[in-house]
């Protein structure tokens, strides 16, 4: 159970054989929904035709290309689904699986609608069903490579444990022994700590809830990382990260697509067992919720992230409580969130790790639909909120921002440059890093993780 639990979904078999079923079960409905239905046998009347093979697989084709067009254009401007388009390589891994579902249908179609003299009654309908048995499975055959490349570009689950959510399940809650003691702190500052012989090699992963005491905001769970350093006796005072996912999202993609603990690991044994204790929090309440970071119609997020979190983080876990050593982080929304959290709230969060992040939040495409949505059409309210105007109004000196963007990613390439202008003028101290070969995917955030933590070690005083 552990090996199927272990089998990973982006690479080794479950590809091969996803590539194996998925081109033979295209080159199977390409074929055999291109063919004309079988003639009636000893020389009756004609069954109906199919076009010829090239012209039935070619209009499925383009067919499935106006139907993915029209879909995607719907999500987009009609539904408002997503706040922006959706990458091009997902469109593209699309189309195959529509496809198929045409001339699957085409297939299915010409088999039931047409009589067949030389199969007739029992005999006929063994063909039918046998016809549709093969079809099905090579229509499956394609969704499945589909699926496994779509879920390849970005990267969030990487084996069946992640998938089925097995490996979360087995988080436990954040225990006594792992949170701050009543009083005074007993940690030490983490200049005068010396890393002790017996510390652990690995960090621990947790789970709490964080309740919404000022912001009646209901979040799901989070998840916290602590550090080999942690565990010592004394703690050090360790910096903080809070960190948010993308939209549509949960917590968990941080620790499946961004890979956070091993990441996190890595990172503490090249450091004497130090790293920042990791808060991984929801700002949404829901996978497909969106509450732009703001305090705004839709929920009081900015009052949770900004009021709420601090609080839960500074009564529960022995950290530095110096701002200076806090650090809000994200991918795609979460970027944007993590940005909106350092350029209001900078007494609380004195930097950011933003990869990938949008210009500004958003719900649709439209601007208008987001300002009529979250502060029923009151331009100015949401104007101001945002970290371009607000760069353009404040200075941040002495804070400081990185920012990452896939290489295969221009449209946040675009916003990654503007940003990061915008941030410079405003004073903060600015790195940016285009990630290699990555798009909006999470293997942006898992590859520039560490990159950002390098950018933060000598604001947080980390041992290198």
């Amino acid at each position: 159970m552990d090996f199927l639990e272990d089998l990973r979904l982006v690479d080794g078999p479950v590809l091969w054989i996803a590539w194996a079923a998925g081109s033979a079960g295209l080159l199977y409905l390409l074929w055999r929904g291109g063919h004309r239905a079988r003639r009636a046998a000893a020389g009756s009347q004609a069954a109906p035709r199919w076009p010829s093979l090239p012209l039935a697989s070619a209009a499925a084709v383009l067919a499935a290309a106006a139907l993915l067009a029209g879909a995607h254009w719907a999500m987009i401007y009609v539904f408002s689904v997503f706040p922006g388009e959706l990458p091009r390589e997902v469109l593209a891994w699309s189309l195959p699986a529509v496809a198929a579902l045409l001339l699957w249908l085409m297939r299915l179609w010409g088999a039931w609608r047409a009589p067949d003299a030389r199969a007739p009654g029992r005999v006929g309908s063994r063909h039918r069903a046998r016809t549709t048995a093969v079809s099905t499975a090579a229509l499956l055959g394609v969704v499945l490579l589909s699926a496994v490349q779509i879920n390849g570009y970005f990267g969030l689950n990487h084996t069946v444990s992640d998938l089925t959510g097995t490996a979360l399940a087995r988080i436990q809650p954040l225990e006594e022994g792992l949170k701050r003691a009543p009083g005074p702190s007993a940690s030490v500052r983490l200049a005068e700590w010396s890393m002790p012989a017996d510390l652990p090699e690995g960090g621990v992963l947790r789970r709490a809830g964080i309740p919404g005491t000022a912001s009646g905001f209901e979040s799901r769970e989070a998840y916290v990382y602590l550090p080999p350093a942690y565990q010592a006796s004394p703690r050090p005072a360790l910096p903080v990260l809070v960190l948010f996912a993308g939209q549509p999202g949960a917590p968990a993609d941080w620790l499946t697509g961004g890979a956070l603990r091993s990441r996190m690991d890595r990172y503490a044994a090249a450091h004497q067992g130090v790293a920042p204790v990791v808060v991984v929090v929801d700002p949404n309440g829901s996978a497909a919720g969106n509450t732009l970071c703001m305090d705004s119609m839709i929920a009081q997020a900015d009052t949770f992230l900004a009021e709420d979190v601090p609080a839960w983080i500074n009564r529960t876990l022995d950290v530095d409580p110096d701002a200076r050593h806090w650090a809000a982080g994200g991918f795609s929304f979460g970027a944007t969130c993590a940005l909106q959290m350092v350029t209001r709230h900078p007494d609380i969060y004195s930097s950011a790790l933003a990869f990938s992040s949008e210009q500004e939040p958003a719900l649709a495409k439209e601007r208008e639909k987001t300002i009529a949505a979250s502060f029923g059409g009151d331009t100015e309210a949401f104007d101001r909120q945002t970290p371009l105007r607000l760069m353009r109004e404040h200075r941040f000196d002495g804070h400081a921002l990185y920012f990452a963007a896939g290489e295969r990613d221009p449209e946040f390439i675009g916003y990654l440059e503007v940003l990061s202008d915008a941030a410079r003028a405003a004073g903060f101290t600015v790195e940016a890093r285009l990630v290699p070969d990555a798009g909006h995917s999470w293997e942006t955030g898992s590859k520039g993780l560490p990159f950002g933590l390098d950018f933060l070690a000598s604001r947080w005083g980390i041992p290198q």
